[in-house]
């Protein structure tokens, strides 16, 4: 995490002098321009934002107390995608303004990218691990080796440093105009390309080609190995085996469902007000209930999480 940071923030340092353009800051309007229901709003965001940092900081604790378990790569992902923009909002709501700071926005816009892709590329990795585990599981512990998955998980990191770079060299080149209002609550991509007065051209081709690439070859790769894993499920004699394997892909598969099936939906609306409220359920809402699908679908994650209210109580 404080590497990114150091990153984005020697990346903009190094290029915002080199920007045309005067703006000092944007203005994200929110889910409503209503004062009195902003305020309505702040208890809901504040207790979704709360439960998403605790839920996944159990989980993160269940996983490390149990050696048998993986490394809680998309728990850490889900706070960093959470804190990265329901915070700003929090604030802005509470101080009752509408901005945020040129440098902050193409932070958030960072910060965004990076852990949107991250989580993308960590769910295409766990649906090979789940592949191995129910088509291979003699030699799961041999394929997915430790040394393995470290570097699935460094190769997943680097992909959404690689997808975020381009798209913050190409928006720090933009000029804006006097028109900065952002119809979301925090500084989206394609929201903040919108307001430039410069030709955005390959902007927008960077957007399609680069989401079509990072976005679809690991929607691809989870296709295809669940369709590999309902095909050896099927060949399977046992009842018990099918279930047990079953089991094995529930949680994920319904992370995976949660994640693109809401993020699919709020593709298609383009209205801008309706557009900030789908944008509500495919970056805050996922990881909210990412640990509920995990703890209450995962038998051992239920076990691990038994272990620590045991220890706890002691």
């Amino acid at each position: 995490m404080y590497f990114l940071h150091f990153i984005c923030n020697r990346f903009i340092n190094i290029l915002e002098a080199t920007n045309e353009t005067a703006v000092s800051e944007f203005l994200p309007l929110g889910l409503t321009n209503d004062r009195a229901l902003q305020s309505l709003i702040f208890s809901p965001f504040l207790s979704v934002y709360l439960v998403t940092i605790l839920g996944n900081l159990i989980i993160i604790m269940a996983i490390s107390s149990d050696s048998d378990l993986h490394t809680p790569n998309l728990s850490f992902t889900d706070i960093c995608l959470s804190t990265s923009m329901i915070p700003k909002m929090l604030v802005n709501i509470l101080t009752q303004t509408q901005s945020i700071t040129y440098t902050c926005c193409l932070m958030q816009v960072c910060f965004v990218l990076v852990f949107g892709v991250l989580e993308n590329c960590l769910l295409a990795v766990m649906a090979y691990d789940r592949y191995i585990a129910v088509c291979h599981p003699l030699r799961y512990i041999v394929i997915m080796s430790p040394c393995l998955c470290k570097l699935l998980k460094l190769f997943s990191f680097l992909v959404s440093i690689v997808d975020d770079l381009p798209h913050s060299l190409m928006v720090l080149r933009l000029s804006f105009c006097t028109n900065l209002e952002i119809p979301h609550f925090f500084c989206e991509l394609v929201q903040v390309i919108k307001l430039a007065c410069s030709d955005t051209l390959l902007n927008n081709i960077l957007v399609y080609v680069m989401t079509s690439i990072l976005g679809g070859l690991p929607l691809l790769g989870i296709v295809f190995s669940y369709i590999k894993i309902v095909s050896s499920i099927m060949q399977m004699p046992s009842a018990g085996r099918k279930s047990k394997a079953f089991s094995t892909c529930g949680s994920h598969l319904s992370v995976v469902s949660l994640f693109y099936g809401v993020y699919i939906s709020s593709a298609v609306t383009d209205l801008s007000r309706k557009s900030a409220i789908a944008s509500v359920m495919y970056s805050v809402v996922p990881p909210m209930l990412n640990p509920f699908i995990y703890s209450l679908r995962n038998r051992d994650m239920k076990k691990a999480l038994m272990k620590i209210i045991q220890m706890s109580t002691l």
